[in-house]
């Protein structure tokens, strides 16, 4: 066989050369941008020159602080073209972890986009590494960062042909931090090679199924894991790509798949139950029968969301599960010919697991000993996985010994799985109850909670008991209608068929809304933080 280097740059080279014609598309102000994969290679290639003119070299790594758009998709490619990294910065970290981050990856280039600039601007002094600030666009600068430069400006001024440049596949490609919920963020290096064979992997039939007729939207920030590798298997196959822009809202999701007839959309469950929510209050009416698959993952789907868009909207939304650290996808949920004929609640079970690893995917399941535990749906344990595109430890990072042990990522999460190998996930470790010694999976009373009509969102919290050590408590945001009406009787009586009654939640408390993470998951640490000494009333 011919030993051929699984590299980034071949992914645009394909696409240049056989789908040249095909666009891609951003939201903007007033309108949207268009330009080709031709556009795009030619742009790319004067943007690696403009990079090797400011310094940067094989290892170095260049920042993004940026919106879903098609300037941060040329620095996806560019980085990687001349042997850099592109370190994808989240733009919602606190200051202090955005410090840290950035020092700690070491970046020696920023590419900003305009309206994110004041984030950065008082920071800067801090950022130790960062010798220039490329502010994405064409306009004028309006920013105090130092040394700022104009996007468009750099590139006028260098060619369009870059000469390849000779890197192992091995080498390093991309950076991701993970969003922290406890302790400061941790740094995933991807290779080339790991992208290449995690960007194969989504084009399978059996998991996204990529193709050239396809046209692609990820609603996930493309700072966050890769984009779940939209934009390289996107690119791959020549699909049609729909960037969305600066803070695109439930409105802007609608229009921009009625408008491009998008067939494929990727985002967390809080953006598909704001567009179900916006189109309800709204009344607003979209033609939205091009969508072939919503895909959604990074937290527990509702089989009651999954039910709505079937019913309501005639689209299929499906499971997806992974992590940063698997570059993401581990376990994609479409059902096997096994389960054809299902009735509908059999169905709909089914469809609330997160599916089976992806192909060269290896998984166990253990107990708090390590010991594996049998897939018989029933019993819980951690997670582990290990494949090709799943790291081997976090960037120069001491934690790593912790959760990278004997050649296994421990995930963290809590899980069963079922006899043909469906993963059905609980909790994480850290979000389950643990009263009187007994375990409670906020995950499933979340699901029933939701699937309350009067319910938008809902959260489940541990809160401190002087009995039972911990007890969960119910944090519910109503639906528009129903803010004056829901009793906290009414939801608990609603839930209790499906549980043990010491599983019950204590108290239910009303709120406006969940707050969220900087990826858009619920941020049950904050509410932690908030109920830490609420009690019951008698």
């Amino acid at each position: 066989m011919m030993n051929r280097q699984l590299l980034i740059p071949g992914l645009l080279e394909r696409a240049r050369i056989y789908f040249p014609h095909k666009e891609i598309i951003t939201r903007e102000a007033g309108g949207v941008h268009r330009y080709t994969y031709a556009d795009l290679s030619r742009r790319v290639a004067r943007l690696c020159n403009a990079l090797a003119g400011l310094g940067i070299g094989v290892g170095d790594r260049v920042g993004t602080f940026g919106w879903n758009t098609y300037r941060h998709l040329e620095a996806y490619f560019a980085a990687p073209g001349m042997g850099a990294v592109t370190h994808t910065t989240n733009i919602r970290l606190s200051p202090d972890d955005l410090v840290y981050i950035v020092n700690h990856a070491g970046d020696r280039v920023m590419l900003v986009d305009p309206d994110l600039a004041p984030i950065l601007e008082p920071l800067a002094p801090r950022l130790e590494t960062v010798e220039h600030f490329i502010v994405m666009t064409g306009g004028e600068l309006e920013t105090t960062l130092p040394n700022a430069l104009n996007y468009e400006e750099l590139l006028a001024a260098y060619s369009d042909e870059f000469a390849p440049v000779d890197i192992d596949e091995n080498a390093p490609s991309g950076l991701c931090y993970t969003s922290a919920t406890t302790g400061r963020p941790k740094g995933v290096v991807y290779s080339h090679r790991g992208i290449l064979l995690h960007t194969m992997m989504e084009c399978m039939a059996d998991t996204v199924g990529f193709r050239e007729r396809d046209v692609a939207m990820a609603m996930v920030p493309m700072f966050h894991a890769n984009c779940w590798g939209v934009p390289y298997a996107a690119t791959m196959t020549g699909a049609t790509q729909v960037m969305p822009g600066v803070r695109p809202d439930p409105q802007a999701v609608c229009e921009l798949i009625d408008r491009h007839r998008v067939t494929v959309a990727m985002g967390v469950p809080t953006v598909w139950v704001g567009v179900m929510d916006y189109l309800q209050r709204s009344g607003a009416e979209y033609d939205l029968s091009s969508l072939r698959e919503v895909v959604s993952g990074g937290s527990a789907v509702p089989a009651s969301l999954m039910q709505a868009y079937r019913e309501r909207l005639g689209v299929e939304l499906v499971q997806a599960y992974g992590m940063t650290e698997a570059t993401p996808l581990v376990s994609y949920n479409r059902l096997s010919s096994r389960l054809d004929g299902l009735a509908e609640a059999e169905r709909r079970e089914q469809e609330s697991k997160q599916g089976l690893p992806v192909a060269s995917i290896d998984m166990r399941l253990v107990d708090e000993d390590g010991h594996d535990l049998p897939w018989d749906g029933q019993q819980r344990g951690e997670l582990l996985f290990r494949g090709p595109w799943i790291a081997d430890g976090y960037y120069d990072d001491p934690r790593s010994a912790e959760t990278f042990i004997d050649g296994w990522y421990h995930s963290g999460d809590i899980a069963s799985v079922d006899a043909t190998g469906n993963i059905q996930i609980g909790d994480r470790v850290k979000d389950m109850v643990k009263s009187g010694g007994e375990w409670i999976s906020s995950v499933d009373l979340e699901t029933a909670l939701i699937a309350h009509p009067g319910v938008l969102e809902a959260a489940v919290i541990a809160i401190p008991h002087a009995t039972w050590q911990e007890r969960p408590l119910a944090c519910v945001v109503p639906n528009a209608g129903h803010q004056e009406a829901l009793s906290k009787a009414e939801v608990l009586d609603f839930i209790r068929p499906q549980f043990a009654s010491w599983w019950i939640p204590d108290d239910v408390v009303f709120i406006d809304e969940i707050p969220k993470t900087s990826v858009g998951k619920f941020d049950k640490k904050v509410l932690r933080d908030r109920y830490q000494h609420y009690r019951p009333a008698d």
